[in-house]
Parts: structure tokens; C-alpha cells; sequence
């Protein structure tokens, strides 16, 4: 396993990645002649996932959100120096990526739009939200434990997982945003200083996660006797 230095390294890169052209798809959506609406931001951020858990598997696992990194120190597949590391990681990386967006996008668009933090619709109780988050994270999770952890599963994690979060932006975009993962939530939310509804970001998915992993490794994954 490479050092942990270069693990951190490559979550911090993987989860920019996603931030970066997922939060930078909703602000250029609304600019003149960009209109590509819910698909085109759903396909941002799946691709942009794809790519940047393909990229840094090898590397590090390719966890890229805090949710699924406490999933797998829930279940013992990440020691807990590691996964520390890892969140700080992935939250830094998100913050970078936003701060990036802010220098690079006007501001008129960037103020307006919260660089493109995920928001609850005004129908969505706070608590709806997090269930909202918690369900569509379990599938996500889902998705990481089946192609990425499984041992006996065909090597398209980084498809798969992208695939996956591209529906559940499609499902819950326009209800909570569907972030399914803190870092996508924490990093616009810090650089824009918009904290509304903050805590379902984290509350939400790391709930999904948790039973998620649980659920795959206790009961889904072959075990020896099989």
C-alpha cells in the first residue's frame, strides 16, 4: 500500500476533481447558451466521480467523500489514523476546489449561487433532507461496496460509482441537492459561508453509508464457506 502521504495526496486531487466540475456545472448552467439543466449537472458530477475514483484507486481507494471512508472504518477495511487523514484530506481537497471556482468564475454567479453548495428545497422538512441523503447514500455506498471492495466484481468501480451518483442527483437534485457525500457540501459551503441545513449534509449520508457497508459486508459479500 503506498504511504500515507500520497494516499492523502490522491483523495484531496480525486474529491477537487468532483467538487471542481460537479459545483462548476451547476454555476456555468446559468450562463447564456449553457441550459443543459438537471442532466447535464447529474452527468457533471457522475463523470467527474468516474474519473476521479479510476484515477485514484490504486492509489488510495478512491473514496473521495468522508461518508464512505467512515463506512470503511465502520467495517474495518481502513485503519482509523487512516480515515482521519482521509476526511481531512477529502475536506481540503473540497475547499480547494470551491476557493478555485470562486477565483476563476465571476461573482456574480458564484455569490448568487453559493458556489453551487447543495441546498433543501423550500417543500423539504430538514429531516425529510436528511432521509433524502441517508437513502440515495445507501445506494452510493451500495454501489462502492459491489464493484470497488468485492473481490469477485468485474474492475468498472469507477463506472459504477459514477453511474450511480449521476441517478441520485437525477432522483434528489432538486430536492436536498443530493450531495451524498459531506466533502461536496463542506467545501462550497466553507468558501461561500452558507451553512444552511448543514448538518443533513453529514448527518444523511454518513447514516447511508454506515448501514450500506454493514449491510454488504455481514451479510451480502461470499463468506468462507459459501
Amino acid at each position: 500500500m503506498p504511504a500515507l502521504s500520497r494516499r492523502l495526496l490522491a483523495e484531496a486531487f480525486g474529491t477537487a476533481t468532483l467538487i471542481f466540475f460537479g459545483a462548476g456545472a451547476i454555476l456555468t448552467n446559468n450562463y447564456p447558451k449553457a441550459g443543459f439543466g438537471l442532466l447535464g449537472i447529474a452527468l457533471a458530477h457522475g463523470i467527474a466521480l468516474a474519473l476521479g475514483v479510476t484515477a485514484t484507486m490504486n492509489v488510495s481507494g478512491g473514496h473521495l467523500n468522508p461518508a464512505v471512508t467512515l463506512g470503511m472504518l465502520a467495517v474495518k477495511r481502513i485503519d482509523a489514523k487512516s480515515a482521519a487523514g482521509y476526511i481531512l484530506a477529502q475536506l481540503a481537497g473540497a475547499s480547494l476546489a470551491a476557493f478555485a471556482l470562486k477565483l476563476l468564475l465571476p461573482s456574480g454567479v458564484t455569490k448568487v449561487m453559493n458556489l453551487g453548495a447543495p441546498s433543501i428545497a423550500a417543500t423539504v422538512t430538514i429531516g425529510q433532507a436528511t432521509a433524502i441523503e441517508a437513502v440515495l447514500t445507501f445506494f452510493l455506498m451500495s454501489a462502492v461496496m459491489g464493484t470497488a471492495v468485492s473481490a469477485a466484481a468485474p474492475k468498472v468501480a469507477g463506472f459504477g460509482i459514477g453511474l450511480m451518483l449521476l441517478i441520485g442527483i437525477l432522483i434528489g437534485g432538486p430536492l436536498t441537492g443530493a450531495a451524498l457525500n459531506p466533502a461536496r457540501a463542506f467545501g462550497p459551503a466553507l468558501v461561500a459561508g452558507h451553512w444552511v441545513g448543514h448538518l443533513a449534509y453529514w448527518i444523511g449520508p454518513v447514516v447511508g453509508a454506515l448501514v450500506a457497508a454493514f449491510l454488504w459486508e455481514k451479510l451480502l459479500f461470499p463468506k468462507a464457506t459459501d
